[in-house]
């Protein structure tokens, strides 16, 4: 009985054998299994400028549509687009016969109002004389008096219709009023306009702007930010800019606000009708991070990445994103100076896993 037991006991010992020698290869092939390799960044700092370009089109600060002031028919359009003209010239003429003839009958009624003022005083000296003597009447004395006083309105307002009517007649020569550039023209000759329709219109000479549109989200910043325009025709060249007006209401078809931009120190480069771009950059008050697009990753609770302790040991940390770029995500919080972020592969990663570090190229 003795010895069957013990060759039983040798039986099991040996049919142990397999079991133990492969636990100990499994132990030595998990304490040969080197750490995973992560590829990370180091976490730097800096002030945040954001900047956002907008396209507009070069304007004229002051622009003027010229018209008559006077209804009548033109006769002459001096000017076309692209002509420079200077303050007093001649943009377009109407036909100017009637308001000759208003002219000449303003002179008529003036002549006319002289003669009766010179009646009236000479009966108004007459019957004052009579009236020192005793021989009129104060009633008829009064009434020449009213008569020549009468006379005298009637000429006074006779000079005025005169003068009216002269400055009609000159009215029929449009003029510029300003140095400047014609940038449209709106009438031909031949064509009948009333009072005040627009001819042509004048871009005046001097300071000049870019014209752009604002989306609601950036109308707060726009007042502190740095304004530069460079021009579509010329990339490399910039200038800078301020803003001078901004639309407090904004337009009913593309919901955005008219801004308009001046250009500072603008030469004759900067040519009307020219695309601008308007760049807005504007400055953050805290530090923020710059990591790539791979680095972040969302598992359903917000935006989170993957930060290497000193131990070599994966950590989750949730980050706060203020905006991405077209290679970048801005990172407001979350990430300390000096960090080792997880720049590849996040999305197969579990927090505590041993890793060996690689730095980004």
């Amino acid at each position: 009985m003795p010895v069957s037991i013990s060759r039983m006991g040798a039986l099991a010992a040996i049919a142990l054998l397999p079991l133990l020698s492969a636990c100990q290869e499994l132990t030595a092939s998990a304490a040969l299994t080197p750490e995973r390799p992560v590829q990370v960044q180091r976490v730097s700092l800096e002030g945040q400028q954001a900047t956002r370009e907008f396209v507009g089109v070069v304007r004229a600060r002051h622009e003027t549509d010229l018209g008559f002031r006077v209804a009548g028919k033109i006769v002459a359009r001096v000017v076309n687009v692209g002509d420079r003209v200077s303050a007093g010239d001649v943009v377009a003429r109407l036909d100017a016969e009637d308001l000759r003839l208003q002219v000449q009958s303003a002179e008529a009624e003036l002549a006319a109002a002289s003669s009766n003022v010179t009646q009236t005083a000479a009966d108004f000296e007459r019957y004052n004389t009579l009236k020192s003597r005793g021989y009129a009447s104060v009633a008829e004395f009064d009434r020449k008096k009213a008569a020549k006083d009468e006379a005298e309105g009637r000429l006074e307002r006779a000079r005025r219709a005169l003068d009216i009517a002269r400055n009609q007649f000159a009215y029929a020569e449009l003029k510029a009023d300003a140095d400047g550039v014609i940038t449209a023209t709106f009438a031909e000759p031949g064509q009948v306009v009333a009072i005040g329709q627009p001819v042509a219109r004048l871009a005046h000479r001097g300071e000049k702007e870019a014209v752009v549109a604002l989306p609601e989200t950036w109308l707060a910043e726009t007042r502190q930010a740095k304004a530069t325009v460079r021009l579509w025709s010329d990339p490399d060249r910039r200038w800078q800019a301020s803003l001078r007006e901004l639309s407090p209401q904004a337009d009913a078809a593309t919901r955005t606000f008219a801004a308009r931009f001046t250009i500072l120190d603008a030469d004759d480069s900067v040519a009307l009708g020219m695309t601008a771009t308007v760049v807005l950059a504007r400055n953050g008050d805290a530090p923020v991070a710059r990591l790539p697009l791979g680095a972040v990753a969302n598992r359903g609770t917000g935006p989170l990445v993957y930060v290497v302790d000193q131990n070599g040991t994966l950590a989750r940390r949730p980050v706060t994103i203020s905006s991405i770029t077209e290679d970048a995500v801005i990172v407001t919080s979350g990430v300390n100076a000096g960090d080792q972020v997880v720049t590849l592969g996040v999305h197969k990663l579990d927090p505590g896993t041993k890793v060996r570090t690689v730095e980004a190229r």
